[in-house]
């Protein structure tokens, strides 16, 4: 392991710049500091086999005076999605088979946004849990950017799941830097499909579900893509106004998160190979080489920083506790996961397969013939 300390030198710089960009973050979401919505707003929540999480999301929208309308986009669900959602009082569309080339979520996602009557639009996810206050926030930011995102508060129900969560979103901020400075290039950007905002007329004009219509990182994809169009794109913190309970159990982060975790199909294979190379050389080593007894005096710098950013993520958890404190020595599996992610990613998602290129590819997405979807 010795032999990789001259790389290691490098990755350290690199990721040291990337948690500096850090000092220069927006301001979090405050509750209220904006006040109503300039124009009417419609959320939409695609929903698939989602019965035992979505009242939870769905009540808080119905009694917020800031929304105009709660759309729930019925995935072909096979348990009582559809029939809960009605009887909260959301609007329910009964998606349509999924076409040739699509993903499930973004064909739910186009059929929500082309059936919502309000000029601004808030995506959810059907595990979020929104406060009054949340969409209020992200329609004022579209003043002034033309896609918003919002990063949450993550609710985690023990010790193993909350740390080998912290170890996942360390070893993503090391590899794209923190939630809000924009990113150097339009091919880093990150975003957080969970909580998305935008103007639903430009929107239907760029055509951005069908255009990402065949990636499983169905967000990155978009915000990438609306980038290099010329949108302007704000990745924001709504962790008082945002929590998310996105898995049960640590062996439900490992397997669902880390389906997704190394972004490769919206990834170059230069790109990747950099990012494995940082996570390895910067996160796995020092504690590798800890646990050895031999660490360099740059270990005990790395390790110094990722105790420095297990504080910092405090703020991401709604009740942070030992797990967060020991996530860096999960960083090893962090490390596997994401190196497998890559090499093997896995084609499965809400009991639908995909093929090659929903989970492979690397290139930009491009305008597709609609044809097929009609």
């Amino acid at each position: 392991m010795r032999t990789l300390t001259p790389l290691q030198a490098p990755a350290a710089a690199v990721v040291a710049a990337r948690l500096a960009r850090g000092r220069k973050r927006p301001a979090p979401f405050v509750p209220g500091k904006s006040g109503p919505p300039p124009e009417p707003v419609s959320v939409v929540i695609p929903a698939r086999d989602e019965e035992f999480r979505l009242e939870d999301c769905v009540r808080p929208l119905l009694a917020d005076p800031d929304v105009s309308e709660v759309i729930v986009v019925d995935d072909e669900s096979r348990d009582g999605t559809a029939r809960l959602a009605a009887r909260l009082g959301a609007e329910v569309v009964s998606g349509a088979p999924l076409p040739d080339g699509w993903v499930g979520k973004q064909w739910a996602l186009d059929q929500g946004v082309r059936a919502a009557a309000g000029p601004i639009v808030v995506l959810l996810d059907a595990d979020t849990r929104p406060k009054p206050g949340l969409c209020a926030e992200l329609a004022a930011l579209l003043d002034t950017f033309d896609l918003v995102s919002a990063g949450p508060r993550f609710v985690c129900g023990g010790v193993a799941e909350q740390a080998l969560h912290a170890s996942f979103l360390a070893g993503l901020v090391y590899r794209l830097g923190p939630i809000g400075p924009a990113a150097a290039s339009p091919d880093r950007l990150l975003l957080n499909g969970q909580c998305m905002a935008f103007r639903r007329a430009p929107m239907l004009r760029a055509d951005g579900f069908a255009r990402v219509r065949g990636h499983l990182t169905d967000d990155v994809a978009l915000g990438r893509l609306l980038a290099r169009d010329g949108w302007r794109v704000a990745f924001r913190d709504a962790g008082a106004l945002l929590e998310v309970d996105m898995h049960e159990s640590a062996a439900d982060v490992w397997r669902e998160w880390g389906r997704s975790i190394s972004l490769r199909d919206v990834t170059g294979s230069g790109a990747l190979a950099a990012d494995l190379a940082v996570v390895w050389l910067t996160l796995a080593l020092p504690v590798m080489r800890l646990a050895k007894g031999r660490p360099t005096a740059l270990d005990l710098g790395l390790l110094a920083q990722r105790f420095l950013l297990t504080a910092a993520l405090r703020g991401s958890y709604v009740r942070p506790g030992p797990g967060l404190a020991i996530s860096p020595f999960l960083d090893v599996l962090t490390a596997v996961r994401l190196t497998w992610s890559a090499l093997r990613p896995s084609r499965t998602w809400r009991g639908r397969t995909y093929d090659g290129p929903a989970v492979t590819r690397g290139a930009r997405p491009r305008r597709p013939d609609r044809s097929a979807a009609r």
